[in-house]
C-alpha cells in the first residue's frame, strides 16, 4: 500500500466512530491492515483474518460483520475477498455501501464498494 493509498482511505473512513478490518491471511494484507488501524488511531473492533480458500467463509464472515461497525475496512487480495463477499452478502447483514477496500480489490465490481488506487485516487461502484 503506498502512503497515497493509506492517507485516502483513512479520509475515506472520515468521521467513523469505529470500524471493522478485515484481511486476507497473506503477510503484505495483514501489514496493511495493521497500518491501517494505526494511521486511523481510532476504535477498531475488530480484526477478521481469512484464508484465500474455505469450505464457507461463514466463521470468517460472521466475526467480520457481527460488530456491525459504522465503516468495514478491507485490505485482502482478489480471490479470497471475491469468496468472502459471497458469503457475506448470503449470511449477514453486510453492506458494500459501508465499506472501503484498497487498490489491490480495485477490480471487484459490486454496487456501493469504494475504494483508493496506489495514486490516491478515489473509485465507488
Amino acid at each position: 500500500m503506498t502512503d497515497a493509498e493509506l492517507e485516502t482511505l483513512v479520509k475515506l473512513i472520515g468521521q467513523a466512530r469505529h470500524i471493522v478490518i478485515g484481511t486476507a491471511a497473506d503477510p503484505v494484507s495483514r501489514a496493511d491492515g495493521e497500518r491501517i488501524a494505526t494511521t486511523w488511531g481510532a476504535l477498531v473492533l475488530a480484526t477478521v483474518t481469512w484464508p484465500e480458500t474455505a469450505a464457507s467463509w461463514l466463521r470468517q464472515a460472521q466475526r467480520f460483520a457481527a460488530p456491525n461497525p459504522d465503516i468495514w475496512v478491507v485490505s485482502a487480495t482478489p480471490p479470497g475477498w471475491t469468496g468472502m463477499t459471497r458469503r457475506l452478502q448470503m449470511s449477514t447483514s453486510w453492506s458494500p455501501h459501508r465499506t472501503i477496500v484498497t487498490a489491490a480489490l480495485a477490480d471487484i465490481h459490486l454496487p456501493g464498494l469504494r475504494g483508493a488506487r496506489a495514486d490516491g485516487t478515489t473509485w465507488e461502484n
